[in-house]
């Protein structure tokens, strides 16, 4: 059985606005879920004596609104700002504030373009595809950081790809996961590319560009028994050509989204 948590029952009048990106909250545990889900988002929008004031006014939180406008008076930093909220609004347990400040602390020795790909890497875990490939399409889109090894923006570009499959855009994956082989030289992200290939062209076009490759030719033998093997596992008989009707019919309502 769960732990029972007691909620505060005061919800503001005027609510506290989260101006990067326009959130309104109203209560102290709106607060709480909003630092824990965008840890990579705390910055100097929320860690203010605004948002002290506005917790003593109108959550009538006198005692944790004068703790945080002291720490701020001795130039605390961010990560203690968001702790002394998330511990004295007793809403969490201390495994679960030991685990946050683990993340914090991990961020705080971070580059700003390493936040950033943790921002977008944990959009994608939660599913929220769209938003992840406009994070990773806006480092790749920068100015690269030189303090950071071609490495990493491989690894940007293989994360973009993986989110462009999960929308079925494989003709978009395929173009990201070639450029992350290119910078990283990993075999594997080859056969992610050779892969988005098969599912993103004809036929036709397909067999062109394996002709004469050695490479590709074994990896899309191995690839394909790897195919055959899953479709094995799954009982349910679902012709071929609706599953290419219906990937069309989603790739294009992606395509138009992430666009817009």
């Amino acid at each position: 059985m769960g732990s029972l948590i007691l909620c505060h029952r005061k919800r503001a009048r005027q609510p506290y606005v989260i101006a990067r990106i326009h959130m309104r909250v109203y209560t102290i545990e709106e607060l709480c879920y909003y630092i824990c889900n965008n840890l990579y988002l705390i910055d100097y929008t929320l860690v203010n004596r605004q948002l002290c004031n506005w917790i003593d006014k109108e959550l009538d939180l006198s005692e944790l609104a004068e703790q945080l406008r002291e720490e701020l008076r001795q130039n605390c930093t961010m990560e203690q700002f968001v702790l002394t909220i998330l511990r004295e609004s007793t809403i969490y347990a201390s495994g679960d504030i030991n685990k946050i400040q683990g993340i914090l602390e991990h961020l705080q020795n971070l580059r700003d373009v390493e936040r950033m790909k943790y921002k977008a890497d944990s959009l994608q875990r939660s599913g929220e595809y769209e938003t992840a490939i406009l994070v990773y399409q806006s480092i790749i889109n920068s100015e690269w950081d030189n303090s950071v090894s071609k490495l990493f923006y491989g690894r940007v570009y293989a994360s973009l790809g993986a989110a462009y499959g999960q929308r079925f855009l494989y003709e978009e994956a395929a173009r990201v996961y070639l450029e992350a082989y290119r910078i990283c030289g990993d075999m594997e992200l080859l056969r992610t590319y050779l892969y988005c290939c098969y599912r993103a062209l004809p036929e036709d076009q397909y067999v062109k560009m394996l002709s004469g490759n050695s490479t590709f030719l074994n990896m899309d033998s191995a690839m394909k028994e790897d195919i055959r093997e899953i479709q094995r596992g799954i009982d349910v008989d679902i012709p071929e050509e609706q599953f290419e009707q219906w990937k069309k019919e989603y790739r294009k309502i992606n395509k138009s989204r992430i666009a817009g």
